[in-house]
């Protein structure tokens, strides 16, 4: 059968299966069932007889859609809380794996031009930092406590402080996406320049390991999240500019709601990072262990879950989609 005829012959058909699925609550579950072997049929002999078509690329997402949905049905009386952090937020980010990527390689130009600035440039870490907080940890460095400006306030305080902040930054870099992704590379730009014009500073005058034992126990997962919320903000402005063969309004919808879920899966590391920059950070010359152990687990948590977990999920649906797949096939 040529594709041309091949489509118009179930173009009708998909385009019920679409609207079923779309407003499956209202749709009999048998229904539904009927249509999801319909639409896996059609995709296997798509893949046999047009493997390289953009039918068969449709046909595998609406399959996949399909799947998802049956899928989500079956977990409506679960819990939503664990839902969210446990299905919906690793399908979405292994979906925009490039923009985190693109966000961590900003991130990372902007930490090299720091320590390049610094070193090239005397009066850079000041131009950056500001004669005050230089002034400050360069006292703390002669007596022998660089990070001392941790140990400031009460633990508390410090805490709420410190999180509301992070959010803030992180919530700045998602929205400043809007403007073309401009205002989401400049917060990463920014926060990589002054990061690495700090890291210069302690390397500068010696004491960049001890330093880094106190910075890195809260900043593993502060620095982490500010990167992934910039991804987020590039996903904003991705979405608006090459909306491929959507609309510019659906296809930037799509992506804000995806952005908007990441974004609220890193509060509770924000929160978390706030706890330990407020609480345990100020302990870090008293166990280099404990804070060596606190970096490890915090940078261990966030490759897991944002880089292993949802390759996992996908390797997991994808096995599980082409086994029923399979078994339509044998029928």
């Amino acid at each position: 059968m040529r594709e041309a005829h091949f489509i118009d012959k179930n173009k009708a058909k998909w385009s019920d299966i679409e609207h079923n699925l779309k407003n499956k609550i209202n749709v009999h579950p048998d229904i539904l069932a009927k249509n999801y072997i319909e639409i896996t049929n059609d995709l296997a002999f798509a893949q046999t007889y047009y493997p390289k078509s953009k039918t068969k690329d449709y046909l595998n997402e609406l399959a996949l859609f399909a799947h998802q949905s049956i899928y989500k049905d079956q977990r409506t009386s679960g819990n939503q809380f664990v839902q969210f952090f446990k299905e919906d937020v690793p399908n979405v980010v292994y979906k925009n794996h490039k923009m985190l990527l693109y966000s961590f390689l900003i991130f990372a130009l902007a930490v090299l031009i720091g320590v390049l600035s610094s070193h090239f440039d005397p009066d850079f870490t000041r131009l950056i930092l500001g004669n005050q907080y230089v002034d400050e940890t360069l006292m703390n460095i002669k007596k022998g406590d660089p990070a001392a400006i941790y140990k400031s306030g009460s633990q508390t305080g410090s805490t709420l402080a410190i999180t509301i902040n992070n959010i803030r930054v992180a919530f700045l870099a998602f929205t400043l996406g809007l403007f073309f992704s401009i205002g989401s590379g400049y917060i990463l730009f920014s926060n990589g320049i002054m990061l690495g014009a700090f890291h210069y500073m302690f390397f500068k005058e010696g004491v960049l390991g001890k330093a880094m034992s106190a910075i890195w126990m809260h900043g593993t997962i502060e620095i982490s999240v500010i990167i992934i919320a910039g991804a987020c903000g590039l996903m904003l402005g991705n979405g608006f500019m090459f909306p491929k063969t959507l609309s510019r309004k659906k296809s930037l919808t799509i992506k804000a709601k995806e952005a908007v879920m990441i974004l609220l899966s890193t509060v509770p590391m924000f929160i978390i990072a706030g706890f330990i920059e407020g609480f345990i950070t100020r302990l870090y010359d008293v166990n280099i262990a404990l804070s060596l152990s606190v970096i490890i687990l915090s940078l261990i948590l966030i490759i897991w879950y944002y880089i292993i977990y949802p390759i996992q999920k996908n390797r997991q649906k994808t096995f599980s989609f082409n086994q029923t797949l399979g078994s339509n096939e044998t029928i």
